[in-house]
């Protein structure tokens, strides 16, 4: 076991999914297989029932050495001690979103000091975040801000498909304006430099969706793809990138997925996640890009109107801990 790489999990809001999956998670005796698990978060979020499913026993640590590393057991840092109250599955408080950011800094703390391989979060909800005093749009601006890292990029990835994000959180009506051909170049290099030093593979292969309709139509149906977009590839393929595009998004994703291309840079979020969902629903996994820490998650949010109840699937957060594990191996941490 002294041999496997230390992941972190942070637990989310502890009145979301967040305690069901990991204790679903860790009651699957492959990730013990795969490295050493610490959870950072609450022990009294252990004690609801989940739906009937069997409770778990706690090992409270101060530090990864302390772990036992054992399938009956959850090896925990009580990063907060929260009243029930602030816990209570379904019914979100602000004591909890604090907490749930508290578990954040903490892993990124570890991580930065080489105490962990890499973090795994669970499902934060970005409201209570901000409700709590953190003024960020979600965990990878977050962990950009506190690792002083400018350029990042968000990857949702499966085993059959990587998507990319140009812009992420935004009203479409402002996706034109924010899009530059520097913002679209800077994402497909973090994209490609990712693959090669993540996940092994040596040239890889990405593929460029358009903003517009049939990528445009030679401008009649907007300008951006020839205006904005080509001339970021043109720079990225003088440079010795392997990148096609602009490509209408309606024909690219059957060729992305049958892996003729290892990623797909998209201008806008739901471009490239509903393709990502309608292949990886319960199985995929969002990768902060560019980091100088390793921190994948759940592909998911909170789900308040399940929690509790016993039906919050693992999968996701499963995959996003082998991901955490293979990244680890190929930057040879841990």
């Amino acid at each position: 076991m002294s041999n496997l790489p230390v992941i972190g999990i942070t637990m989310g809001d502890p009145s979301g999914i967040g305690p069901e999956i990991i204790l679903k998670a860790l009651s699957d005796s492959e990730i013990y297989d795969i490295c050493r698990p610490i959870v950072l978060g609450d022990s009294g979020a252990f004690s609801f029932e989940f739906g009937g499913l069997k409770k778990a026993s706690i090992n409270i640590i101060s530090e990864p050495n302390e772990a036992k590393c054992l399938l009956s057991q959850i090896d925990l840092m009580a990063v907060s001690r929260l009243n029930k109250e602030s816990m209570i599955p379904g019914k979100p408080t602000v004591e909890g979103g604090k907490a749930m950011v508290d578990y954040i800094l903490r892993a990124v703390e570890m991580a930065r000091h080489g105490e962990m391989a890499a973090m795994v979060t669970c499902p934060i909800s970005k409201a209570l975040m901000n409700e709590a005093g953190y003024h960020f749009e979600g965990h990878t601006q977050l962990i950009s801000h506190l690792t002083n890292t400018d350029d990042y990029v968000m990857m949702l990835a499966g085993e059959r498909l990587r998507v990319t994000l140009v812009t992420i959180h935004c009203a479409l009506k402002d996706v034109p304006l924010l899009l530059n051909q520097d913002r679209i170049y800077k994402t497909i290099t973090i994209t490609s430099k990712a693959l090669q030093d993540d996940f092994g593979i040596q040239r890889p292969r990405i593929a460029v969706a358009a903003l517009n309709p049939h990528g445009g139509e030679s401008g009649l149906f907007g300008s951006e793809d020839e205006e904005i977009i080509r001339p970021a590839i043109d720079k990225a393929m003088d440079e010795g990138y392997s990148v096609s595009g602009p490509l209408p998004a309606d024909t690219l994703y059957p060729r992305a997925a049958s892996g003729q291309f290892d990623a797909v840079v998209n201008m806008y979020h739901d471009q490239g996640l509903i393709p990502l969902k309608l292949l990886h629903f319960s199985d995929a996994v969002n990768v902060t890009l560019g980091l100088p820490i390793i921190r994948t998650s759940v592909d998911h949010g909170t789900a308040y109107d399940i929690a509790g109840k016993g039906d919050a699937d693992p999968s996701s957060l499963k995959a996003a801990i082998r991901m955490a594990v293979s990244i680890a191996k190929n930057r040879r941490i841990g």
